[in-house]
Formats: structure tokens, C-alpha cells, sequence
């Protein structure tokens, strides 16, 4: 494409071209490219649609809240990683959310299970020992760990102690097994939230001894007579 200005042509008739010239020369090029670029884009822009209009503009309600649900696992553990595609929600909970079980009460809450020994026990979390329970029935269990003394009692019982990627080729549809976690609320820590009068939660205190902070009761230490 070339461009002429009158500019260029009186220029040329003296036989020189001024700087004045070239530069009416390059604007003009340069507006008509542009304009030319402008009206093409125009004529091929996508069509504007609602959905793209619902994305527009900031959420004043809920504009800095995010969500709290994990989507992938906190922790950087190989073993733990691989074990996302098997049981998915539970591996992404914190350790507080994965509290341990115990053998009593994995045989508390599986005794009305029927047919019990052909079922695998499933515990996304650690399975430890109890030494309240006498007779440890014969269990089958997959657990994230054991501690010692709970696998060696298992074993002893004539049971079996699976990891979960066992768990996963022989039940992976889940099928057959029963699932089961901790109480998440039995740590001590549990017993001071929310203190406040009248909670009737455990305040921290220093000791348990005379001179630190104890309750008004109706006894000899707190200067009750009869």
C-alpha cells in the first residue's frame, strides 16, 4: 500500500523533502493502519453474551471469603499423595480432624456388624492400642498406621492389619468394608473451649494445689464451718 501527501509533492517539486513532510507522511500511514486494524477487529469480535456479563463486577456478600474445605493434601508425603485416589476427602483433613481409634472401640462399634470377620474395617488415621479390652476379637483393619502394641494384638487374634493402598486392590470399589473415625473432640485441649462463667469448661490454671486457683466450695480449705 503506499500513501501520497501534498506535503511529499511540494517537497519533491523543489527537488527536497523537509523532516516536516515525512513526518505528516508517517501519521497519515500510521492512522490509516490502525483504523484499518480497528474496523477488522470490530467486525470479527466475538458476541458479547450473559454468562460473560455474570462475571463482571465484585461479590459485596461474600467478596473476601474463601473456602475452607481442602482440595489437596496439607502434608508432602509420597505415601500419603498416592493415597489421595483412594480415599479422597479424609486424607485431605489436618491431623486434628483424622483422631486416632482405639481397639475398644472399633470392637464396641462393629459387635452388632453383621458378619463381621469378612468385612474389613476401614480408619483413615492411626489404630491404637487399649488395655481395658481383655479379648481382642478378630478384626480385620486397614488404617493410614498401627501403633505396636495394637498390631501385635490384631496379629495375635488371629486378624490382619492392612495398609490402605492394600485396602485399594482388594475392595477398590469400596465394597464390603466399613468405615469408621475417631471422636474428634477427645482431646483435652477440647475441655477449655469456650470458657467463659457458667460454660462449665475446664479453666487453665498453673497446678491443682492449695495456693492456686480452685472453686468456693462447702469445705474446710475455703473457710466453710458447719
Amino acid at each position: 500500500m503506499s500513501f501520497s501527501s501534498p506535503a511529499r509533492a511540494r517537497g519533491s517539486e523543489n527537488g527536497k523533502v523537509s523532516a516536516l513532510s515525512i513526518r505528516a507522511e508517517l501519521e497519515l500511514n500510521f492512522w490509516d493502519c490502525t483504523v484499518d486494524q480497528a474496523s477488522l477487529a470490530l467486525v470479527n469480535r466475538p458476541k458479547y453474551t450473559f454468562r460473560q456479563a455474570t462475571k463482571m463486577g465484585i461479590d459485596i456478600a461474600r467478596h473476601h471469603v474463601k473456602k475452607g474445605a481442602r482440595t489437596a493434601p496439607k502434608s508432602e508425603d509420597p505415601y500419603l499423595l498416592l493415597l489421595v485416589k483412594v480415599i479422597l476427602h479424609r486424607l485431605f483433613l489436618s491431623k486434628n480432624n483424622r483422631a486416632p481409634l482405639s481397639l475398644s472401640r472399633i470392637a464396641k462399634e462393629t459387635a452388632n456388624t453383621p458378619d463381621r470377620d469378612s468385612k474389613i474395617i476401614v480408619q483413615v488415621g492411626a489404630v491404637t492400642d487399649d488395655i481395658r479390652l481383655t479379648e481382642v476379637p478378630k478384626l480385620t483393619i486397614a488404617a493410614l498406621r498401627f501403633t505396636r502394641g495394637a498390631k501385635e494384638r490384631i496379629l495375635a487374634a488371629g486378624g490382619e492389619t492392612l495398609t490402605l493402598d492394600q485396602l485399594a486392590l482388594r475392595a477398590p470399589s469400596g465394597s464390603n468394608t466399613v468405615l469408621l473415625r475417631g471422636v474428634k473432640t477427645a482431646r483435652e485441649a477440647y475441655k477449655h473451649f469456650g470458657m467463659g462463667p457458667h460454660k462449665n469448661k475446664k479453666p487453665y490454671t498453673a497446678s491443682k494445689g492449695r495456693k492456686f486457683e480452685r472453686a468456693r466450695g462447702r469445705r474446710k480449705s475455703r473457710g466453710f464451718k458447719v
